[in-house]
C-alpha cells in the first residue's frame, strides 16, 4: 500500500476549506440581501457589474461576457437579465453597430436599489467573515481576502 500524497490531500483539504467559505459567505449575504431588498445574490451581482459598465461605444458587456462574470450559464443569465427586467431594474437594447449584439443597462430604479443595497452587502459580508474568522481552518482564508484591497506597505 502506498502512502497518501500529502500535497494532493492539502490541495484538496484547502479547496474544501475555500469552498465552505464560499457557500457560507453566500447563504449569508443571500439571507441579508432577500430580507432587506427582495434581491439575490446573483441579481445584486449583476446589478452591480452592470453598474460598472461605461457609457458610450464599445464599453458594454456582451451577454456572454455578462454570463462568464457572474458564473452562469448564458440561458440562466438570459433568465436573470429577464427577471430583473420584468422589475424595471434592466433594460436590454439591441447593439447599434452590430444587430446581433444585446446589451443591458442599469436603470434608475435598478441604480436606487443596489445603491441601498450595497451597505445591507457590506455589512453582510463583513459579519459572515468575522465570524468565520473564528474558525482556525477558515481564518487564514479570511485573511487572505482581507489583503487582496488593503493598501501595500512601505518596506
Amino acid at each position: 500500500m502506498t502512502a497518501p500524497d500529502r500535497t494532493h490531500s492539502s490541495l484538496a483539504q484547502g479547496w474544501c476549506a475555500l469552498s465552505l467559505l464560499h457557500g457560507r459567505i453566500e447563504a449569508h449575504l443571500e439571507r441579508a440581501l432577500q430580507a432587506t431588498h427582495d434581491l439575490s445574490v446573483r441579481e445584486f451581482s449583476l446589478l452591480d457589474l452592470l453598474s460598472r459598465q461605461q457609457v458610450g461605444d464599445g464599453h458594454h458587456l456582451q451577454m456572454k461576457q455578462v454570463a462568464d462574470a457572474v458564473v452562469l450559464s448564458q440561458s440562466a443569465t438570459t433568465r436573470l437579465v429577464t427577471r430583473l427586467e420584468d422589475r424595471g431594474l434592466l433594460e436590454r437594447y439591441l447593439c447599434p453597430t452590430d444587430r446581433r449584439g444585446i446589451y443591458t443597462d442599469v436603470t434608475e430604479a435598478g441604480l436606487t436599489l443596489l445603491a441601498q443595497a450595497r451597505p445591507t452587502n457590506d455589512a453582510a459580508l463583513r459579519g459572515a467573515l468575522d465570524e468565520a474568522a473564528k474558525n482556525p481552518e477558515l481564518a487564514p482564508l479570511v485573511r487572505a481576502v482581507a489583503s487582496l484591497n488593503a493598501p501595500a506597505t512601505a518596506a
